[in-house]
């Protein structure tokens, strides 16, 4: 062979090896995602409860202000609003629901998602 073969040959070999060390690339690896959505421990007390104060839902729907008659200041209260669908079509901006918070900026949708989750769950007072 002659001195331009044995490039050529190294050539293709060593874009075989780059090549191959693409294969077995995938979404997760390219596109980690630290911070995902845990829905697996959803609470009332930890995690629902906490959504409604962060963000700004109890300063509006306490039982002293109780706008648009809706009360959010107690596990009964919001469980009411759990049941009759209120709530989760608030908070996710759905067709027929006044969307919250009013004038705001719609929940995350990792936070709507883990209302979901417990509301899903039977909304249970924990």
């Amino acid at each position: 062979m002659n001195h331009l073969t044995w490039r050529l040959a190294l050539l293709c070999l060593l874009n075989l090896g780059l090549l191959a060390g693409c294969a077995s690339d995938n979404e997760e690896d390219l596109n980690p995602q630290p911070n995902a959505c845990d829905t697996s421990a959803v609470t009332f007390s930890g995690t629902v409860n906490a959504i409604l104060q962060n963000n700004g839902c109890k300063n509006c729907h306490a039982a002293s202000a109780g706008s648009g008659g809706v009360v959010l200041d107690s596990y009964a209260e919001v469980k009411k609003r759990a049941d009759d669908g209120r709530l989760l079509g608030a908070i996710s901006h759905a067709s027929g629901y006044a969307p919250m918070p009013l004038g705001g900026t719609k929940l995350s949708d990792c936070d709507i998602a883990k209302v979901k989750k417990w509301i899903d769950n039977g909304a249970p007072n924990n």
